[in-house]
């Protein structure tokens, strides 16, 4: 490639267009894509220096941790708490949200993030990725937990970096969705895949069959009659994936269109959902709505959820326009 676009140079353009833009943006992405760099080298390294399997403790989910769960965590405090860009984080895997150390300024930016989604993949070497969202707020604000719980709509930005074959960060800010792909030899992310679109039409779903009996009528419905294929009421033969990790999941559906499912299920009928919204659902949302699809609970979008809690699980149907409107149809009749 020449003529090779960076993800500073980009984010620096895109905040030309914008009256009294100062700058403070794009040293907090740089700060973010900075720590995805230290996140890939550690995920590349693996057994070599040790960060694989259990860390022998709970997140707030209480889910078991990974070694790379808790490095990853500390990886994005790090790197984004002295810059004087944030005024507040949060993480998927503790309970509270993270102030800003004392000694440093507070700004108008909020921070929520999954530092290592799909973290079960790790020890098989399979993909897996960091998710971020962006929110502003009041400058010079401390932050309480109420000043998180925002719509999905209010995002100022959201982004993945998927840690895979190459390392890639998905980013957008409300004005399309680009791909950029991480130049080890120069230690840069370069523009790589502008404006990403979603395909409105699909033959491919992915989705955890084992749980099929526990879904509701409506999902159960739409996965039956893709499984008939061209003898059903659809006409066409579907295929199905499943890679237990939502980074890869979406990637692989702004690339070339699909539908993931991570419906409600009556497995565990106290949960509401399986997914978070502040650091799974709503960045995904967002991403996905910027690319041309669609973004929806079943019954609702996503993006217009009033947080109630800041680890809030939801149900999740994203991906092509017109299949995600055919399951919330199929929601919606019932």
């Amino acid at each position: 490639m020449t003529n090779k676009v960076t993800l500073t140079q980009f984010i620096i353009e895109q905040q030309r267009e914008l009256r009294n833009a100062s700058g403070t943006f794009s040293v907090l992405l740089n700060n973010i894509a900075t720590a995805c760099k230290e996140i890939s080298h550690l995920v590349n390294q693996g057994a070599l220096i040790g960060v694989l399997g259990n860390a022998d403790s709970e997140n707030v989910q209480g889910e078991e941790q990974k070694k790379l769960d808790i490095i990853t965590h500390d990886i994005m405090v790090k790197s984004l708490n002295w810059n004087g860009c944030l005024a507040g984080m949060a993480s998927e895997e503790i309970d509270e949200i993270i102030p800003i150390p004392g000694q440093y300024p507070r700004g108008k930016y909020l921070v929520l993030f999954d530092p290592l989604d799909g973290s079960s993949n790790i020890d098989v070497n399979l993909t897996v990725g960091t998710i971020f969202s962006i929110l502003r707020c009041e400058e010079g604000l401390d932050p309480t937990t109420d000043d998180f719980l925002r719509p999905g709509h209010e995002q100022v930005c959201a982004g993945f970096v998927l840690y895979g074959p190459s390392t890639m960060m998905i980013l957008t800010t409300g004005q399309g969705v680009n791909g950029f792909t991480l130049d080890q030899e120069i230690g840069e992310f370069i523009l790589t895949h502008p404006t990403i679109t979603i395909p409105e039409e699909t033959s491919e779903f992915a989705i955890n069959m084992s749980n099929h009996r526990f879904w509701e009528k409506p999902m159960q419905r739409y996965v039956d009659e893709c499984l008939q294929g061209v003898e059903g009421p659809r006409g066409k033969n579907f295929n199905m994936r499943w890679l237990a990790s939502l980074v890869a999941e979406v990637y692989r559906i702004l690339t070339r269109g699909g539908v993931f499912m991570y419906p409600y299920d009556f497995k565990d009928p106290s949960k509401a959902g399986r997914l978070r919204l502040m650091y799974e659902a709503n960045p995904m949302a967002f991403i996905i709505e910027q690319a041309g699809g669609a973004c929806s609970t079943g019954r609702e979008r996503i993006l217009d959820i009033k947080p109630s809690g800041i680890h809030q699980r939801v149900p999740l149907v994203l991906g092509s326009k017109n299949e995600v409107e055919r399951i919330v149809a199929y929601h919606l009749e019932s």
